[in-house]
């Protein structure tokens, strides 16, 4: 999939109009932010257009607020934090459609960044509005979408404008494709898959791509609960998707036939209520009373997944071991975390709430890639084509 990039473009005296994804952790009604990390990942693309003389148009979402404006959603403070880290002046205008953030564009010097209003407080965004597309393409020369954890949706930022404007991806999103599609085509083997997270029926389509494509895949977090129900043992209370069972045992039986080993806990920690330091115990993942419920994998597991998981080439891993928000449930997590970061691997991290893992326990830096994308980087690894990917322009 090889796209042109800003690498590809002449930018001395042009606007770039850049997608970028500034859907950060937001208390609503405050000014504070409480994970910059999306904000951070997009520094190297916006100074390097800069650099090359470019002035810059930045357009993000940020929460859901359905077409309309929302006081609350405003990106002054996005604004006044990318100021910080950029050590410039931004600017900033509560328009994106319209003329007043067209003049600002057109007022714009080389160096200078304006950062447009939510883009979500327009119904043309989400509907992919050829009319919105094109108001919001009055404001660049050249269109380059940054934002590849909104990748996956067909809207008027990510998608519809880059048939208005040219366009190019930048370097998060280049790095983005570059390492999700070095597991689907060329990884370094062998090749391990860790999967987590509450849910099966997230996960069903990364599965049916990775037990043909994968050397191992190791299966933890809540979703391990109704692939240890497929195997005919109790669960106790556990999260259960009991629609989700044949489907369980069809990939238990898939991969044995595909020669691809899959790894379950073989102990949990088990409570029996979901609250922090409540009261826990440790037991065989066969030996879950009736009235407890899953919520991390133990010790043994742990340390089983991190020792055989350091013996791979590369390992994607997408969705936490167990509870990571909820003390005592964060343990299995940690462990594996710890592993791979211990580990000669090629570590690709799923985005979402397995960054967040990673990131809080400060081995962000030891990962090769943390991809920045939640979903798109689940519909990635499953083989879709994502909208806002292919719309840019192809390399010759």
């Amino acid at each position: 999939m090889a796209k042109q990039t800003v690498r590809d473009i002449d930018w001395a005296g042009k606007r770039a109009l850049v997608r970028v994804d500034f859907n950060v952790p937001f208390e609503r009604g405050t000014n504070h932010i409480s994970d910059d990390i999306r904000i951070r990942e997009a520094i190297p693309t916006i100074n390097h257009l800069r650099e090359a003389g470019a002035s810059v148009v930045l357009c993000t979402h940020l929460g859901r607020p359905g077409g309309k404006p929302d006081a609350e959603l405003q990106l002054a403070p996005i604004a006044e934090r990318l100021a910080s880290l950029l050590a410039t002046t931004v600017d900033y205008v509560h328009d994106a459609p319209g003329d007043d953030a067209l003049a600002k564009a057109n007022a714009l010097q080389a160096w200078q960044v304006l950062l447009v209003e939510n883009i979500r407080f327009w119904e043309g965004e989400e509907a992919n509005d050829p009319a919105f597309a094109q108001a919001i393409g009055r404001l660049g020369d050249v269109y380059v979408n940054d934002a590849f954890g909104t990748a996956h949706r067909a809207h008027a930022s990510t998608e519809g404008v880059a048939h208005v404007l040219p366009g190019v991806a930048g370097l998060l999103m280049e790095k983005e494709i570059t390492f999700l599609g070095g597991v689907l085509q060329e990884p370094r083997r062998p090749l391990a898959a860790l999967l987590g997270g509450a849910k099966v029926s997230d996960k069903i389509k990364v599965l049916e791509r990775l037990i043909d494509h994968a050397d191992a895949l190791f299966v933890g977090g809540g979703m391990a609960a109704t692939f240890l129900k497929a195997k005919g043992l109790g669960i106790g209370k556990s999260l259960l998707e009991p629609d989700l069972v044949d489907f369980c045992a069809d990939v238990l039986i898939r991969c044995e036939a595909a020669g691809t080993t899959l790894t379950l806990p073989t102990d949990v920690v088990i409570a029996q209520t979901l609250e922090a330091d409540v009261p826990t115990r440790t037991v065989a993942a066969d030996a879950v009373p009736d009235d407890w419920m899953i919520l991390d994998i133990g010790p043994e597991s742990a340390d089983l997944f991190a020792k055989q998981l350091s013996a791979m080439g590369t390992v994607v891993w997408n969705g936490p071991m167990g509870v990571f928000e909820v003390p005592p449930f964060h343990t299995g997590t940690r462990i594996v975390a710890e592993g791979l970061a211990a580990g000669t691997a090629v570590t690709v991290i799923g985005g979402g709430s397995t960054a967040e893992a990673v990131d809080a326990l400060g081995l962000a830096d030891e990962m090769t890639h943390i991809s920045t994308g939640g979903g798109a980087s689940l519909e990635f690894l499953e083989g879709k084509v994502l909208p806002g990917v292919a719309a840019l322009q192809d390399k010759p």
